[in-house]
C-alpha cells in the first residue's frame, strides 16, 4: 500500500530559502550550498527516507524535515500510523509517500525504497529508525523473541543501509543516519537484546563508515545516540516482567532526538551525542568501566517499569505485528520529560556560526 500527497502543491511552490551544510574539513569551516526552493524545475527538493517513522523519533523527524522543505519517504508496518506521519507531513506543506514495509524482509524494503524514489525523486539522507525491544530477564526471553529484536534493531538496520548505498554510491553523494542508542556503549539489565543490537548497530557503522573513506566516498554514514526518549518505544516492547516498561530518567522529547538526526545530517560527524547521559556513558565506559557498570547495575527494575494507568492502558507489544492504533511521537511521561539538549543546542549554535563565517569570507572576496 502506497500514497503519496501534498498539501495545496502551491505552497511548494512558493519562494522558500534553507541551507544545507557540508564539512568539508576537520576544523568544521562549512561549505555552504544556498537553495531557492521557488518553482519546481529552478531546484530539486531534498528527499529523505525514514524507516520506523510512523512513531516516535521517527515521526518527529519526519516533521521537522518537513517543515524545512524537504519531501518525505516513510517505511514502516502500520499503515494507520503512516497515514498520521503523513497528514503531519502535509500540516508542514510538504509532500509525502508512504509504503508498509517491514525491515527485516529485504525484497520488501528494496521494493519500498523504489517506489518513494520513482514518487519523490533520488533520495539525499536515508535514516534507519526502526528499533523493538524486549524488558525481561535473559533466561525469561524466548528465543525467537530475542531473534525477532536483533532482527528489526540490528539487520533492518543493515538492510537500509545496503539499500540506501546502492542508490547513493552511484549519484556520489548522500547521508545514512542510523540511530543508535545510549546503551550501545554499555548494556543496561532487563534488555540484553536491545542492547546487543544497538551494540551492533554501532560497530557495523563504523566499519562501513571506514570502508567509504578507503573509496574516497562523498557518501557520508553517521550514528547518533539518543538516551531514555519518552516515545512510544515502552509501549511497543514486549515485557516480561508484568508491568509495562518506561524510561529511565533523564527522559527526553523525541524532538530533542529529531533535532539532532537533522543536524548530524547536515554535518561532517561520525558520531553524534544527543544527551549527556550519551556522553556520559560513552567516557565512563572508556575510562570508568568499573563505576559504570555499577551505576548501571542499579537502575534494577523499579527505575525501568511503571505501574501507571495510562502507561498499562496503552501497552501493546508490536515484537510481530504491527499496531493498529495511532500512537504519536510521546508516551505518558512528557511532564516529565526535557525539551532540548545542551549538547543539541551547541552543535546548532556551532552550525550557525560558522555558516555566517563562511558568509562574510565569500562576501570579502
Amino acid at each position: 500500500m502506497m500514497t503519496c500527497g501534498c498539501r495545496d502543491r502551491d505552497m511548494l511552490c512558493m519562494s522558500r530559502r534553507y541551507d544545507y551544510v557540508r564539512w568539508d574539513n576537520f576544523f568544521g569551516v562549512p561549505s555552504v550550498k544556498r537553495v531557492k526552493v521557488g518553482k519546481l524545475h529552478d531546484s530539486r527538493e531534498k528527499v529523505v527516507i525514514i524507516t520506523g517513522g510512523s512513531s516516535g523519533i521517527g515521526r518527529c523527524t519526519a516533521r521537522l524535515f518537513a517543515s524545512h522543505g524537504w519531501k518525505v519517504g516513510i517505511i514502516a508496518r502500520g499503515l494507520p500510523a503512516m497515514q498520521a506521519t503523513a497528514q503531519d507531513v502535509r500540516d508542514q506543506g510538504g509532500c509525502a509517500a508512504i509504503v508498509e514495509a517491514d525491515v527485516t524482509d529485504t525484497a520488501a524494503l528494496e521494493a519500498a525504497a523504489d517506489s518513494i524514489i520513482s514518487q519523490l525523486g533520488p533520495v539525499d539522507v536515508w535514516i534507519n529508525c526502526a528499533g523493538t525491544g524486549i524488558y525481561g530477564r535473559f533466561d525469561d526471553v524466548r528465543e525467537n523473541e530475542f531473534q525477532r529484536v536483533t532482527d528489526v534493531t540490528y539487520h533492518g538496520t543493515v538492510n537500509g543501509t545496503r539499500i540506501a548505498l546502492r542508490h547513493m554510491r552511484p549519484r556520489g553523494q548522500g547521508c545514512i543516519v542510523n540511530v543508535c542508542s545510549a546503551i550501545a556503549f554499555h548494556g543496561v539489565p532487563l534488555l540484553s537484546s536491545y542492547a546487543g543490537a544497538k551494540g551492533a548497530v554501532r560497530s557495523f557503522t563504523q566499519a562501513i563508515r571506514g570502508e567509504l573513506r578507503l573509496e574516497k566516498s562523498h557518501v557520508r554514514i553517521c550514528s547518533v545516540f539518543p538516551a531514555a526518549m519518552n516515545t512510544p518505544f515502552f509501549s511497543h516492547a514486549l515485557s516480561h516482567m508484568g508491568w509495562p516498561a518506561r524510561p529511565a530518567k533523564p527522559i527526553y522529547k523525541p524532538e530533542v532526538a529529531a533535532e539532532g538526526i537533522w543536524l548530524a545530517a547536515r554535518s561532517n560527524h561520525s558520531e553524534l551525542f544527543i544527551t549527556g547521559t550519551t556522553e556520559l556513558f560513552s567516557l565512563a565506559t572508556r575510562f570508568m568501566p568499573g563505576v559504570i557498570g555499577w551505576c548501571v547495575s542499579q537502575l534494577g527494575m523499579e527505575r525501568q517499569l511503571t505501574r501507571d494507568h495510562r502507561a498499562i492502558e496503552l501497552c501493546e507489544p508490536t515484537l510481530f505485528h504491527p499496531s493498529d492504533r495511532v500512537r504519536g511521537g510521546r508516551w505518558p511521561f512528557n511532564h516529565q520529560a526535557r525539551g532540548w539538549s545542551i549538547q543539541v543546542w551547541l552543535l546548532g549554535l556551532r552550525q550557525a556560526i560558522c555558516m555566517r563565517i563562511r558568509k562574510m569570507l565569500r562576501m570579502t572576496h
